[in-house]
């Protein structure tokens, strides 16, 4: 990996949402996100006591613990879809000999339909053609976790997570692997696992839990009900938690830091979506934002995400 002003600096890098447009500010310190924050945490740190590392095919790097964090924006310009190849190109030579663990994806527009093409297909398109350039035809195998919600602007921003250890890649038995969908979804289905698990080079345990929504198999379930999709959206946490060796409740009663993401598409339904999750998930020590995006699918509601990391 070649990187550039390489700093021995401690400060952590933080995202924090509700900008006007997307962007690396705080000499490549933070990333402003332009998605509307609706409440919890005005930002999220991810990798306290992080030291800076400077600067690699236009990522802001930071390392700690075995950990390599990154960050990047690119403006889309005329084709989200040669945009998002790229932008995954330049993550792919960033990141060579750290395996992916979690990748998170701002997408401009991405429920907008463009001479009868779905914006978000276009971004599965440009990054399934990335990793299939690099792993070859048998890539599936290398997905890490990742989610792909909205933002405004009109930059793609991605940020990732790699580290010095293999990870283990998590399906839910009740879904069918996204890399598997059928052409009903897109051309190219999307490119990630349900869950990453790794460790930490001190041996911290790790688990990355993708965007989860009401889907089932591959259908989306009760498109108009929030409260049917907020229910099947809990089901498959529960069931990737199992998956993970969590128990039914990605360890809430364990000693594991907790950081949850909730995307709404209707800013209204805050309050409602707020209140049941505190009332039968989130505790009072989880690190919880709560954002408005689109969701990659027009008739999903509420999309969870989820980050563990062993205290």
């Amino acid at each position: 990996m070649s990187v550039t002003d390489l700093s021995v600096a401690s400060t952590s890098f933080e995202v924090g949402f509700g900008a006007e447009r997307s962007e690396i500010g705080g000499n490549g310190a933070t990333l402003m996100l332009a998605t509307p924050w609706l409440g919890g945490a005005r930002g999220e740190r991810l990798l306290p006591g992080a030291r800076a590392a400077g600067t690699s095919h236009g990522f802001s790097l930071w390392e700690a613990d075995g950990l390599l964090m990154g960050a990047s924006v690119q403006p889309v310009g005329g084709s989200l879809r040669r945009t998002t190849r790229e932008l995954y190109t330049r993550l792919f030579r960033t990141s060579v000999g750290w395996p992916l663990y979690r990748v998170w994806n701002y997408v401009p527009g991405i429920n907008a339909v463009v001479d009868g093409r779905e914006n978000y297909h276009r971004f599965c398109e440009g990054r399934a053609e990335a990793f299939e350039a690099l792993h070859g035809s048998g890539f599936k195998r290398a997905l890490p976790a990742a989610s792909a919600v909205g933002c405004g602007g009109d930059a793609l921003a991605v940020v990732f997570i790699a580290g010095r250890k293999l990870p283990q890649h998590l399906e839910n038995p009740e879904q069918v692997p996204a890399y598997e969908y059928p052409r009903e979804h897109g051309p190219r289905p999307p490119s990630f696992s349900r869950a990453t698990m790794a460790k930490t080079e001190s041996g911290r345990r790790l688990v990355f839990v993708s965007g989860t929504a009401a889907i089932k198999g591959h259908a989306t379930v009760a498109p108009g009900d929030l409260g049917a999709q907020l229910d099947c959206t809990l089901d498959n946490l529960r069931l990737i938690s199992r998956a993970a060796l969590l128990g039914d409740a990605l360890g809430g009663e364990s000693t594991v830091a907790r950081h949850f993401k909730v995307y709404l598409r209707d800013p209204a339904t805050y309050r409602t979506v707020r209140d049941r999750l505190e009332a039968e998930w989130v505790q009072p020590s989880d690190h919880v934002v709560y954002l408005q995006a689109d969701v990659c699918r027009a008739a999903l509601e509420v999309e969870i995400e989820a980050t563990l990391i062993e205290r």
